[in-house]
């Protein structure tokens, strides 16, 4: 029998591997770049779910190999969407949070050291037991009882 290749076996695979490596490479960048993988893959699902599509209609006249080789590019392409989806997601977070730190100033404060008082406002106990002479603070040494059972009268 002859067989035929379906139109989306080299090229669903393609785009899917690229979509990964892409969309993983991209983290490095803050996942700016994870939309392109993104289209890449949801590109690659497309033809590779035309594809099963025509298998199905006419299976005699393709390669199982070809088959098999889509059902895995459509797999590649589901995960490569999914995880470019994540970054792509987690990067618009981030922007959104920045741009309300950046907008309400809370950054600038916080790259200049300005800080509120509020925020390190610390009450120092004091101790009845601390003396005062001549404003030096003296403080009294607490001995441990372990080491006066340990010194040894002649």
């Amino acid at each position: 029998m002859n067989y035929n290749k379906l139109s989306a076996d080299p090229l669903a695979l393609i785009l899917g591997i690229l979509a990964l490596v892409i969309g993983i490479a991209g983290c490095c960048c803050y996942g700016i770049t994870a939309i392109i993988p993104l289209i890449m893959a949801i590109i690659g699902l497309i033809t590779a779910n035309r594809s099963l599509r025509d298998f199905a209609e006419n299976p005699e006249a393709y390669s199982p190999q070809s088959r098999s080789n889509v059902n895995t590019a459509k797999i590649i392409n589901i995960i490569a969407i999914v995880l470019n989806g994540l970054i792509l997601l987690g990067t618009i977070i981030v922007l959104i949070f920045y741009g309300t730190m950046l907008s309400s100033g809370m950054l600038d404060q916080y790259n200049n050291g300005n800080f509120d008082d509020d925020f390190y406002d610390y009450e120092i106990e004091e101790d009845s037991t601390n003396t005062w002479e001549d404003d030096d603070f003296i403080i009294e040494k607490e001995v441990d009882s372990m080491a006066l059972d340990s010194v040894e009268y002649n």
